[in-house]
């Protein structure tokens, strides 16, 4: 899939409808002249509405939306008849959506359920007709409420993509490969050295039909948490992955040095993301000798779960997916 395909931040204009007027009407009938007041209340406005759609992944569809306007509702009319509701608008998103304000980044919703729905701005209140003002004191009132006005605000749409296990690693670490490997995920990968033009998902088969969702996050530089490369940009996914797993090519120089360099990338991104579960993985095993292994075993972080892969000759694969797995279902961190 092309690159321009996916979206992840979209900022929209979003007016939910107003109410419809109250109506002033009175009762006139052959037998009955002077009938009392019946006008009916207004119809509320449209609401503007975010819905969960597990077949999106991407914002796409909205991003040349930039105005969305609900319907007002209509005026309130005699023989106390209530106005019609005004249509409401749905915007149906990716899981992972979050609607925020572009000044405070204030959080306003959260999607993260297939056809979970939240009401993004409330259409304005219809008012009430004469027939609600009517007392002993006041047989005849001469007026009703005017509907309420509706919403009108800039929103940003921000996706995070909700996956079991993040894929972190250097451009050309070998994310990608291992993704189209385990999945039906086929990534478009660039003949440069960021890799990955977009953030994909896959699913990965696991035993008794069982499975997990992995992400593969484009390529992170040294300095992408300042904004360099693509990385600062796509970090964010990371965010929603229950589990880490970084990847590092067996042909590095020094695997221990550049695990803490995405490490502190990451820690730079934000801090809450050193409590999450890591894995590492050493790929391209199929580009060493055995005694280049042995050497660099030596070399590895302590305390964190290793797999030794080649996404090629898939060699490990298994191996890595149990890994995952037993991740997966504990509780603890590593």
């Amino acid at each position: 899939m092309a690159s321009s395909n996916f979206i992840d931040y979209v900022k929209i204009n979003c007016r939910s409808g107003a109410g419809g007027a109250g109506s002033v009407h009175f009762r006139r009938e052959k037998h009955t002249p002077k009938g009392g007041p019946d006008g009916g209340d207004g119809g509320r406005g449209g609401h503007i509405i975010l819905r969960g759609n597990s077949q999106l992944w991407t914002l796409l569809h909205l991003k040349y939306r930039k105005h969305i306007k609900a319907e007002n509702g209509t005026a309130g009319e005699g023989g106390r008849r209530s106005g019609a509701q005004g249509e409401d608008v749905i915007l149906e998103v990716p899981l992972g959506t979050i609607a925020r304000e572009p000044d405070s980044s204030k959080k306003l919703a959260e999607i993260t359920e297939d056809g979970q729905e939240i009401i993004l701005f409330a259409g304005g209140r219809g008012g009430l007709g004469n027939d609600h003002f009517k007392s002993s004191t006041q047989q005849a009132p001469y007026y009703a409420q005017t509907g309420e006005a509706g919403l009108e605000e800039w929103v940003v749409l921000e996706l995070k993509l909700l996956a079991d296990v993040g894929l972190v690693g250097f451009p050309n670490a070998g994310k990608s490969t291992l993704l189209s490997v385990l999945s039906a995920a086929r990534p478009e990968i660039a003949d440069y050295p960021f890799t990955t033009l977009v953030p994909n998902l896959g699913v990965v088969a696991y035993r008794d039909y069982k499975s997990f969702v992995m992400a593969d996050i484009p390529g992170i530089i040294e300095g992408a948490s300042q904004g360099k490369g693509l990385g600062l940009r796509f970090l964010r996914h990371i965010e929603r992955n229950s589990v880490l797993l970084f990847m590092i090519p067996a042909t590095t120089e020094d695997i221990r040095q550049e695990y803490n360099t995405l490490l502190n990338e990451l820690r730079e991104f934000n801090p809450e993301l050193m409590d999450k579960t890591r894995l590492l993985a050493i790929t391209k095993t199929d580009l060493v000798d055995n005694t280049a292994l042995t050497q660099l075993k030596k070399s590895l972080p302590k305390k964190v779960p290793v797999a030794f892969i080649s996404s090629v000759s898939q060699q490990g694969l298994d191996e890595l997916k149990d890994i995952i797995w037993q991740s997966l279902t504990t509780t603890a961190p590593v």
